[in-house]
């Protein structure tokens, strides 16, 4: 059993800033549920959205997250945020992030559903800068544990108190470690819970491997609430290439002049659907091609820069003109085959302004919260800006509220004593590809009430199966992220079940309408 004052999981950028801000008076642990650097962090490739350009305003930003997140964003948080945002990035910038300059002042570039120039950058690998500079800082910090390898099987609550409590207290962690192959006890006063999001529950998703919605599940079923699950935010731009997955086109190329087109026609088509053309927020640009690709039995449409000056495209996106070049694909003279993808979880764990969640002790920031600043869409380049507030946020109210914190109360060990190693691992491996594939059929970017109920169903059968085989065998990092994974999908389609109108990212074809009073989808375990 090891023992800490904070026990942050995950070591992205809200992890890191928590840890960061805590370690000037506690000792804090980071986990990772493999390297350092695996989160969706250093994926990140816009930038970071802040208000820094004269003629600009705090007013302005706000009412663009609001009309992105279609009304469902909480105005307090979302002010709260905008206005935390340049002091942030001034806390980048002396940690060492090179942002792009011009002129001697940053360099601004914009982005879908933005008003003005308000994304800081660097070039188009945003998330890799942040997450090494912060990464640098945790590392060379003495009150900072950095603990990689380490996999979130379930958080420590009562029920696993040597004196059983109904208290709902959190007071640590159960972890996987990789090393071992063992589980290990960490108790901690406070935990963070920085776990990132839940697109791994698609089949096509720019997420990172270990987006499993781990925190969702596990403080779920710690006994808190979760709210706007079915808000799964679809990015249009990702590359469709049979021997690449995931890569991501960022919005950017589409906010320096990338045309959307029909790779049979070249028709422009995205003036058909809305007049903001590719500028429009991300749900109707993802809808707009899916409607496409399914009329005419598309694989893929075209996104073409090949307008502007080569040199001008290989300055702003080396990262993505280099992977391009790597496949074949010159973006300064041919358009790029793009497909959507699932891209950020708007939904999660329900958090107020300071990070915390219903139970004593532990807090949450960044994507695996519900926080009210997206709302039913979240605007492009708020996400690292979330993690960056929100992890400050939770480190300074548990150093202000640490003689409030429930003490760490005695607990039991994990206990594997009834348990055997599997003898059919091949049954992890069929259910994860069943939940993707009819996740993403069923509960995709347009849905039915039909296709949704037929998920359920799935769902209820398959959750059998894994709570039954989780009883039986000894856990490995599949099985816990199956368990996970099965959870966060039930949990996004009674979501959307519940939702009775379309919405931001929730569009059902059952109930297209917009409703005029908008509402949480709130579920209470």
């Amino acid at each position: 059993m090891q023992s800490f004052d904070v026990l942050i999981i995950g070591s992205g950028a809200a992890g890191l800033t928590a840890a960061l801000n805590l370690a000037e008076h506690r000792r804090v642990a980071v986990i990772a549920k493999g390297a350092l650097g695996e989160g969706a962090t250093g994926w990140a490739q816009g930038g970071i959205a802040a208000v820094l350009e004269e003629g600009d305003s705090f007013e302005a930003h706000v009412e663009d997250t609001m009309v992105a997140g279609a009304g469902l964003n909480d105005r307090d948080v979302v002010e709260h945020v905008v206005g935390a945002a340049p002091a942030a990035i001034q806390r980048l910038r002396e940690l060492g992030v090179p942002f792009a300059e011009e002129g001697g002042a940053l360099h601004l570039t914009r982005e879908g559903g933005h008003s003005h120039r308000r994304i800081v950058h660097v070039a188009d690998a945003t998330g890799w800068a942040v997450q090494q500079a912060l990464e640098r800082a945790a590392a060379a910090n003495p009150n900072i544990v950095l603990l990689p390898d380490m996999v979130a099987v379930d958080l420590i609550t009562g029920r696993n108190e040597e004196r059983f409590s109904t208290s709902g207290a959190v007071h640590g962690l159960y972890a996987f470690n990789r090393k071992t192959r063992k589980v290990e006890t960490l108790t901690a006063r406070a935990t963070i819970l920085a776990t990132g999001g839940a697109g791994r529950v698609y089949l096509y998703s720019t997420a990172p491997r270990g987006a499993t919605g781990d925190g969702i599940a596990m403080a779920w079923r710690a006994g808190c609430r979760v709210s706007n699950m079915e808000m799964m935010q679809f990015h249009p731009t990702c590359l469709y290439h049979l021997e690449t997955k995931n890569f991501l086109i960022t919005e950017a190329v589409r906010g320096e002049g990338g045309i959307l087109k029909h790779p049979l026609t070249g028709h422009r088509f995205m003036l058909d659907y809305d007049e903001r053309a590719e500028l429009a927020p991300r749900d109707v640009v993802a809808r707009a091609i899916d409607n496409e690709i399914k009329r005419d039995g598309l694989d893929f449409v075209h996104l073409d820069i090949s307008h502007r000056d080569p040199a001008f495209v290989r300055e702003h996106f080396p990262n993505i003109y280099e992977k391009l070049i790597g496949l074949g694909i010159d973006m300064t003279k041919e358009p790029i085959p793009v497909v959507p993808a699932q891209h950020y979880t708007c939904g999660g764990v329900v958090v107020d302004l300071a990070g915390r969640t219903d139970a004593a002790g532990l807090y949450a920031a960044g994507e695996v919260t519900e926080s009210g600043l997206h709302g039913a869409n979240r605007l492009a380049s708020n996400s690292l800006l979330e993690c960056l507030v929100f992890g400050e946020a939770a480190a300074r109210d548990i150093l202000a509220r640490w003689d409030e914190l429930p003490p760490v109360a005695k607990v039991r060990e994990w206990d594997e004593s009834r348990v055997t190693n599997s003898d059919e691992e091949v049954v992890i491996a069929q259910t994860w590809g069943e939940i993707r594939r009819f996740m993403w059929n069923y509960v995709g970017i347009v849905r039915t009430t039909k296709r949704m109920e037929r998920a359920k169903r799935r769902i209820d059968m398959l959750r059998g199966e894994i709570t039954d085989y989780y009883a039986n065998f000894r856990v490995t990092p599949d099985l816990i992220e199956l368990r996970n994974l099965v959870e966060v999908a039930d949990l996004i389609v009674r979501s959307a079940l519940r939702r009775r109108e379309s919405r931001g990212l929730h569009f059902t074809r059952d109930y297209p309408k917009t409703l005029t009073q908008p509402r949480d989808t709130v579920l209470t375990p």
